[in-house]
């Protein structure tokens, strides 16, 4: 089974989609693949499909999508004598698991190639990370499930991916600037500072790069069009972390 939802949700076994068309068993289908081979209870699937708005047939009902979802399983299935839709999508106590086995999941890839990055930086091999956590963003082809309706579960869940690949932005960035790549990294940059204008992050980075890249006065306007953000929408000066890069730019020290 192959699973992707860093994008637009798709689903495919043995090339054949099992992603229903509507609306609910799709978000259904969505939940038990972002926990593939864990198990997920009842009630959070209804929690995830109604809410607290959860209707006196919802049990019925719930199974009813269960059936629907063994059936496009079985469709996939149907030249495979070694697999049934039911030890796919396996019911247990008060709860399901989708048994993907050996498939590929997208989100799983990520965070295997993200915790590469990670180790390549700890030990200084900083173009490893950066290439690692390149391969990491890659798979992104949007928002995640940006295609499927999310309920509470789902919204949590979603925003956690989110979290996790700016993190993974933020740190390939990170490894950009340590192997030198200032002035290439600015555009980018620039680009994420005005999407995101309260992120000191992404700011701290810009400045390094802007250093870097012999733009100094550059830098200190970065810091000034942060600082007019943060006084105005939240009315906090910027960190201790920003304030020094500040003071390492006033002074021409190196910031990176």
């Amino acid at each position: 089974m192959e699973i992707n939802i860093l994008g637009p949700f798709t689903a495919q076994d043995h090339g054949v989609s099992i992603v229903p068309s509507a609306a609910k068993p799709r978000q259904l289908l969505a939940l038990l693949a972002l926990h593939a081979d864990r198990v997920v209870t009842v009630s959070t699937l209804m929690e995830e499909l109604w809410g607290e708005s959860i209707p006196r047939s919802a049990a019925t009902t719930l199974q009813t999508y269960i059936l629907q979802l063994r059936r496009k399983i079985a469709d996939a299935l149907v030249d495979d004598p070694t697999r049934q839709a039911k030890d796919v999508l396996e019911t247990r106590h008060g709860s399901y698991i989708l048994n993907v086995g050996l498939g590929t999941l997208d989100y799983m890839k990520f965070e295997q190639l993200v915790e590469s990055g990670r180790r390549a930086a700890a030990v200084g091999d900083h173009q490893g990370a950066s290439q690692q956590y390149g391969q990491a963003l890659a798979l992104w082809r949007g928002p995640a499930l940006v295609d499927v309706r999310v309920g509470s579960v789902l919204e949590l869940e979603a925003l956690r991916l989110e979290e996790r690949r700016m993190s993974a932005l933020e740190r390939r960035i990170e490894a950009d600037l340590e192997i030198g790549r200032h002035a290439e990294l600015i555009p980018e940059l620039r680009v994420l500072v005005a999407q995101q204008p309260l992120n000191e992050n992404f700011c701290a980075q810009l400045m390094v790069a802007l250093q870097g890249a012999g733009n100094p006065w550059r830098a200190l306007e970065a810091y000034q069009r942060l600082r007019s953000c943060l006084v105005r929408e939240l009315g906090l000066e910027p960190s201790v972390k920003l304030q020094r890069i500040q003071q390492a730019v006033l002074t021409g020290r190196p910031v990176g």
